[in-house]
């Protein structure tokens, strides 16, 4: 009987399994004749099985192993590589942190006079978690190391005022603050939300998009340059080569995980001046799940906003088939004259494709233009020029539409309390976490909510188990915690995250169970073994080289 094919190594199409053994075969007699270091500490190593014996066992199984055993990943060979990938990458991680503790921050000191009046013009109080989450940020922000900061928090929570209030801290110091968001209508609402908040304390406000061609774009940069604007907002565009800065002092990025360890390390990087690296601040607004935290995050600190503002309400999720389509569209003329209120209309599409996507919602809004001629219905797409969504979404926020059609540039930064409705086309389609985002845009006010996932039969076992767990749940961190589960951590945290979600033999969702362990030792090592750490992450990680010395 051939050998079992190894766990872990998957045949790629084009290889046949004798090229395969071969491959294997060439590898164990490489195995024999080189040395492989023992790079764990004894104390570790100690019972364990070797590196060496771990791959012949995984590359040639005797015909005594137990199948069962690799394909949970507890067999002794492989939680030998499981262990050392697991902490080459919490390693690096450790690398990349003391890396930045080696730089020097100006250390902004209390001084609350903007935040103050900030706090005064408010029709509302903070919550006690954001109150909280503001402490934990001004006390790294005192310091003369770089601040390295993730605050995470369910939709809704208010990040928002809470980068406004760490932003203050800098501008009342007399530096600069970028803010960096993953698209072009995020960054222009946040610079709507910045200017309407910090203009009344004579702080200017500007923003950078790759669309500004021309004048606009010079006269924009030329203002950055000179300090003449304190608030910086835009997209990637922000650390573009031509972009200079006037005292940054700290940078903050919204929604992580569109962003890759690489390029905030490049935005930080670029805020480099006299010495000095800007406190950096990241925010996410899909909570991950804590094991997963302390993997993809282990060279950051965390806070949580574990807190809704008072006043919001959970909003009810019922799934239901397209076929009753004409029902639905029946609900939403009730809600919409009837009960006063308004509605979102979400169309969904698997291809990344902005016509598409467009051209999808613009026969949805034609549809139900003709089906509810009495309802004012306005259209948002991704294609339409920022001013022309600007005002559509003006209008929908004033009460003078009754019907927003969208696909999902609406999934982040929209308040309107008065819409009490979403209708999600397709919902199979996207990931459980941006459905929890999108249906954060209704629950805003003090009336019941519901959310309607208007499905196409029939669905699978998969489709049905996710759209089971949106209905059961309005918590962000136990949605983000059962996508994992079902969809595994490349989908949650994007594989561009840090660039190595895509882990060789460990699976964070499997391996969770070890993670605070391997943390624990990962910290011994790298403070007592320093040069076994480096070789560590050499082994499993060359790539990461690159920046671990960021």
């Amino acid at each position: 009987l051939p050998a079992p094919r190894p766990p872990g190594s998957p045949t790629t199409e084009g290889v046949k399994q004798a090229t395969l053994r071969k491959r294997t075969d060439q590898a164990r007699e490489w195995l024999d004749t080189c040395a492989i270091a023992e790079l764990l500490p004894p104390e570790l190593a100690q019972g364990m099985m070797s590196l060496p014996e771990a791959l012949r066992t995984l590359h040639r199984p005797p015909p005594t192993l137990q199948l069962a055993d690799l394909e949970t990943g507890k067999h002794p060979a492989q939680r030998r590589l499981i262990l050392e990938e697991l902490l080459a990458h919490n390693l690096s991680m450790l690398a990349l942190r003391a890396g930045a503790q080696r730089y020097h921050a100006q250390p902004l000191s209390t001084n609350n006079i903007l935040k103050d009046k900030l706090l005064a013009s408010l029709p509302f109080k903070p919550t006690s978690a954001q109150a909280r989450v503001v402490a934990e940020i001004e006390r790294d922000m005192a310091l003369d190391v770089p601040m390295m900061r993730l605050v995470q928090g369910d939709v809704g929570s208010g990040k928002t005022l809470v980068a406004a209030l760490a932003a203050l801290r800098a501008i009342a110091h007399g530096k600069q603050v970028a803010l960096m968001a993953p698209t072009e209508l995020l960054a222009e609402q946040h610079a709507n939300n910045f200017r309407n908040w910090f203009e009344p304390l004579g702080v200017e406000v500007g923003w950078l998009a790759g669309k500004q061609k021309g004048k606009a774009r010079q006269a924009q940069q030329e203002a950055i340059a000179s300090g003449q604007v304190q608030m910086i907002v835009g997209t990637h565009a922000i650390f573009q080569e031509q972009v200079q800065f006037n005292g940054l002092a700290l940078v903050i990025i919204d929604e992580q995980h569109r962003f890759g360890v690489h390029q905030r390390l490049a935005l930080w990087e670029k805020g480099q001046q006299q010495g000095f690296h800007p406190h950096q601040l990241i925010m996410t607004a899909t909570p991950i799940p804590r094991t997963l935290a302390m993997t993809a995050y282990a060279d950051l600190d965390t806070s949580v906003i574990d807190e809704l503002p008072p006043g919001r309400t959970p909003v009810t999720t019922v799934a239901i088939p397209d076929t009753r389509r004409h029902e639905i569209i029946d609900r939403v003329r009730n809600a919409c004259t009837t009960e006063g209120r308004q509605a979102y209309w979400v169309c969904t599409l698997i291809e990344e494709s902005d016509l598409l996507e467009a051209q999808a919602a613009e026969a949805t809004w034609e549809e139900l233009k003709l089906a509810l001629p009495e309802l004012n219905i306005g259209l948002v797409h991704g294609r339409m020029k920022p001013a022309e969504k600007q005002a559509v979404m003006q209008a929908f926020k004033q009460g003078e539409l009754h019907l927003l059609v969208a696909t999902t540039v609406i999934e982040v930064g929209v308040d309107v309390p008065n819409a009490s409705l979403m209708i999600i086309e397709n919902p199979e389609r996207l990931g459980l976490a941006q459905l929890h985002q999108l249906r954060g845009r209704v629950g805003r006010g003090s009336v019941a909510s519901h959310c309607v996932l208007l499905y196409k039969s029939p669905l699978s076992k998969t489709a049905q188990k996710r759209l089971q767990v949106l209905r059961d749940s309005n918590d962000g961190f136990v949605i983000a915690q059962k996508d994992l589960e079902i969809r595994g951590p490349g989908e949650l945290l994007g594989t561009r995250q840090t660039g190595n979600a895509e882990f060789k033999v460990a699976d964070l969702l499997r391996d969770q169970a070890i993670i605070p362990e391997v943390q624990r030792i990962a910290r011994h090592i790298h403070e007592r073994y320093p040069q076994q750490a480096q070789a560590l992450i050499e082994r499993w990680m060359p790539e990461t080289e690159r920046y671990s010395n960021a």
